[in-house]
């Protein structure tokens, strides 16, 4: 499964109860969208991942409790704490044309309009405006660069694993 591309859709935070409940942080929007998606992948250590295949839930106040198949107990939900769920990127639907999953962007290659090498995306993150990328190149160097649209990304092109930005290579 290490080499299966997965999306971080939440993460397991605490226990409800006595029958094994346990506290969600959903990523997805809206927040109990998480429950359409299966099988989860419990990380509860770096690399290490169990299919958990039936999960249900509901909104308990601003969080959402969940229930998760094979766990009946207060202890094995503690146990659960802190693990991160993924979903294989195959369970995703396709995005419409011209959006993009950042998982998809992970890997690719960013050049300028003239054709500079700005490294690769190491990642995406949110800085409450806009994505931004965030590259690295052969040397180390890092660029974070506003994944904006049409203003600053003007082609992503997936099967050419290649991302063309409006960036200078000294920015």
């Amino acid at each position: 499964m290490s080499s299966a591309r997965r999306v971080l859709l939440g993460r397991i935070v605490g226990v409800h109860g006595v029958r094994g409940a346990v506290k969600l942080e959903s990523f997805t929007e809206p927040r109990l969208a998480i429950f359409g998606y299966k099988p989860w992948l419990l990380e509860r250590e770096p690399e290490r991942f169990e299919e958990i295949a039936e999960a249900e839930g509901h909104a308990q106040g601003k969080g959402i409790v969940a229930m998760l198949h094979g766990v009946a107990d207060r202890d094995a939900a503690a146990g659960l704490t802190g693990a991160r769920i993924w979903v294989p990127r195959a369970a995703l639907p396709e995005p419409e044309p011209g959006e993009y999953y950042q998982t998809d962007l992970e890997g690719l290659q960013v050049v300028n309009e003239t054709d500079d090498d700005l490294g690769r995306v190491s990642h995406l993150f949110d800085n409450g405006a806009h994505d931004v990328l965030v590259t690295r190149d052969e040397a180390g160097r890092e660029r974070l660069i506003p994944y904006v649209m049409e203003r600053y990304v003007k082609s992503v092109d997936l099967d050419a694993g290649r991302i063309v930005v409006d960036w200078h290579k000294d920015d």
